[in-house]
């Protein structure tokens, strides 16, 4: 429990004496007018930037804690902060927990590599800490459970970094939407068509000097202290011991926006997705398969909610003409990086081609309304980290959970399909047979053109096709599926475990 009084104080101090309640069981609260919000910003790497560059932006906070397990990044991120507008340098620390431990840190912002992000969360919504978790909000679904489960029972702001929300482009979009802008709409397509080039070969590669491996791994399953990948400080993405590949990475995204313009507050029914880590043979001596990931490069995976359904589409390749035509002409280029929604209505389409920009067509591509503007998701932090409004919040526990949950399942699919390697008829003959509201059959003949564009042979490199799996939204388990469920969670390191929801 917080013993600190200054920032957080009880609403009528005097009244503490008769029996106003403690901080842990979320007591309304009141806010000093010359009071700073004071800030714990955990992992200082490029996103983590982002984060620092808010908070001295916004008068209402103060930075007192930069915390990394990168000491030469970590400290150089506090003398940038001494030097600009705050001019106080914060504490730096390699182990959040010194920072939880002080009393006047009011709120905790983190943007550590994904297997950190749900135990940040924990520890710092127990510590009484408010937290702004970056996407996705958690490395797997028990852990999104575990923080909606904290967030409740601490009565903490837990706010997810998809920015989106607090767009008035999307905002706006959404509800020309809800208001019959382009008649029913009951499907979406997310896209991530973003070049990634390999990272390199599996390699003896050694930690950066100064970072400490083992807080680094924290929850994770610790290796031997030798890096796997060439560039320690992002490619851990591709590793899905510490990331989620591009589908839990710039995906969340956009599965956040595809569910909140359809409606959609709960998992879906059924998943089942396909593709591979293919591309990068060419890129190796001798045409020899070696690559320091094991994430999906290529994926497409399909959630079916019942009366509605989400695509979502990796592709890491070069984005080359195509047979893409539909998706060329409302993205207005034929190749290129594609980052978006689509939303399918009876009259018309709604794409959402940027974080603020959204533009709507009808059903013979001419445009009829455009939508714009950018918002402020932190400042939305900070109002209802001041308000204690819960219901001002643009992207609580749950909205992150869910989003992030599409990617955890999809994942969870190719991941066990992953050696089911399928010939190009094969694998049309098993998604032709399952239900979505998509064209399957389409949409998996565009990826294997696309992949055929970039030279992959799909006879000697098939993709592979994960099986289709039954989910239960509420139990959040594979009712057919042991195998399916053991995933919905991991292996933890003792000191590191992340909670289930019911033990938080």
């Amino acid at each position: 429990m917080s013993k600190r009084i200054d920032r957080r104080t009880f609403v009528g101090q005097s009244l503490a004496a008769a029996g106003v309640m403690t901080l842990a069981s979320g007591a309304a609260r009141s806010v000093a007018p010359n009071d700073k919000i004071g800030i714990a910003v955990v992992g200082a790497g490029g996103r983590g930037g982002s984060h620092i560059g808010a908070w001295l932006k916004d008068s209402r906070t103060e930075i007192l804690y930069v915390v990394d397990v990168d000491e030469k990044s970590g400290n150089k991120r506090c003398d940038m902060i001494a030097g600009e507008q705050q001019g106080k340098r914060p504490t730096f620390v390699t182990d959040m927990r010194r920072a939880f431990d002080d009393d006047s840190v009011n709120a905790v912002s983190t943007a550590t590599p994904n297997h950190w992000h749900a135990l940040c969360g924990v520890w710092a919504m127990q510590a009484g800490k408010d937290t702004y978790i970056e996407k996705p909000i958690c490395h797997n679904i028990a852990e999104g459970s575990a923080l909606v489960a904290a967030s409740k029972k601490y009565k903490r702001v837990c706010q997810t970094g998809t920015q989106c929300r607090s767009s008035p482009a999307i905002i706006d979009a959404v509800k020309f939407m809800n208001d019959g802008g382009i008649g029913e709409v009951n499907f979406a397509r997310g896209l991530c068509y973003k070049r990634r080039k390999s990272i390199g070969s599996l390699g003896d590669y050694p930690i950066p000097k100064g970072v400490d491996f083992d807080l680094w791994s924290g929850p994770a399953q610790f290796t031997d202290p030798k890096n796997t990948r060439g560039r320690f400080h992002y490619d851990w993405h591709w590793q899905r011991m510490y990331g989620n590949g591009d589908s839990g990475n710039q995906g969340p995204h956009q599965t956040d926006i595809a569910r909140w313009g359809l409606g959609i507050d709960s998992h879906p029914v059924s998943i089942i997705s396909y593709g591979g880590r293919l591309g990068y043979q060419a890129e190796r001596k001798n045409d020899k398969y070696v690559d320091a990931g094991d994430t999906a490069n290529t994926q497409v995976s399909v959630y079916d909610y019942g009366d509605k359904c989400i695509v979502f589409e990796t592709r890491g390749l070069e984005i080359k003409p195509s047979a893409d035509d539909e998706l060329n002409r409302l993205f207005g280029s034929s190749k290129g990086n594609k980052i978006g929604v689509v939303f399918y209505g009876s009259e018309g389409y709604v794409v959402q081609k940027s974080y603020t920009k959204c533009v709507a067509f009808d059903k013979e591509f001419n445009e009829i309304k455009s939508f714009g503007g950018g918002g402020n998701h932190f400042g939305n932090f900070l109002d209802v980290c001041e308000s204690r409004n819960m219901d001002d919040l643009k992207a609580d526990a749950r909205e992150g959970h869910l989003s992030a949950g599409l990617s955890h399942l999809g994942n969870i699919s190719y991941y066990l399909g992953e050696d089911n390697k399928v010939s190009p008829q094969q694998a049309v003959e098993i998604i032709s047979g399952v239900k979505s509201l998509d064209d399957n059959k389409k949409s998996l003949e565009r990826t294997l053109r696309h992949l055929e564009d970039n030279n992959v042979d799909l006879n000697k490199y098939p993709i592979s096709m994960g099986p289709h799996l039954k989910f239960d939204p509420q139990k959040e388990v594979f009712p057919d599926s042991p195998q399916a469920t053991a995933m919905i969670t991991r292996d933890y390191r003792e000191g590191f475990v992340c909670p289930r929801a019911a033990d938080v």
